[in-house]
């Protein structure tokens, strides 16, 4: 029984090698970029669609991602021996898991790139590792290209979550905010005008002139 569990589970790794991470059809190897995770690395969402969900959370997966802009978010997660002094009933493993993070990768057409994964010693560095966790992000000839951080979803101007930019989209700063942001007050206020509701509008019209 546990050869043939082997053999399935070594089946179904074979077949989960390549997730596609956008909606719509397959593309041509050469055409998109390739993101390899391993085991440790559990990748939830791309550009703000569901790519998790597998049977086992410990896979080494590859993901496919369009060139552009990729917001990618995942956990990082490693199990340790408890060690003696475990008690009846206790689990012998401690499962040590950071909050979800987040890297936004400028995929190019045809490249691979990977984590660069910091390897803790022990439980203890494992747990403070944790704590602060960032990891980068290489290209198939070695260079960093990202590094990671906390992953914080954005919210829109009304107060909704905003969806993730596209892959292929150009990359630029967003504006940040009204004084003291990275724009002048006018330009902030004309951006914000823009993107915010019709009813939103007609509310600032009849403050403005009342």
């Amino acid at each position: 029984m546990a050869g043939l569990l082997a053999l399935v589970v070594a089946g179904c790794s074979s077949t989960l090698t390549r997730i596609q991470t956008w909606e719509g059809a397959a593309a041509d190897d050469g055409a998109v970029a390739v993101l390899r995770a391993p085991g440790e690395i559990q990748v939830s969402q791309v550009n703000g669609r569901d790519v998790g969900n597998f049977l086992m959370d410990d896979l080494a997966l590859d993901y496919e991602l369009l060139p552009g802009r990729n917001v990618v978010v995942f956990k990082y997660k490693t199990i340790w021996a408890k060690g003696a002094g475990v008690e009846n009933g206790e689990s012998k493993v401690a499962v040590i898991e950071t909050p979800p993070q987040q890297v936004i990768i400028n995929a190019r057409a045809g490249e691979q790139y990977e984590f660069v994964l910091p390897e803790p010693g022990s439980r203890r560095q494992a747990e403070a590792l944790s704590r602060n966790f960032r990891t980068q992000i290489s290209n198939s000839g070695g260079a960093i290209v990202a590094t990671s951080g906390r992953h914080e979803p954005a919210v829109s101007v009304a107060g909704t979550p905003a969806g993730n930019p596209v892959a292929g989209a150009p990359v630029s700063a967003a504006p940040q905010s009204m004084p003291g942001g990275d724009l002048p007050a006018l330009e902030a206020m004309k951006v914000l005008w823009e993107r915010a509701s019709a009813e939103d509008k007609r509310e600032f019209l009849r403050w403005a002139f009342d």
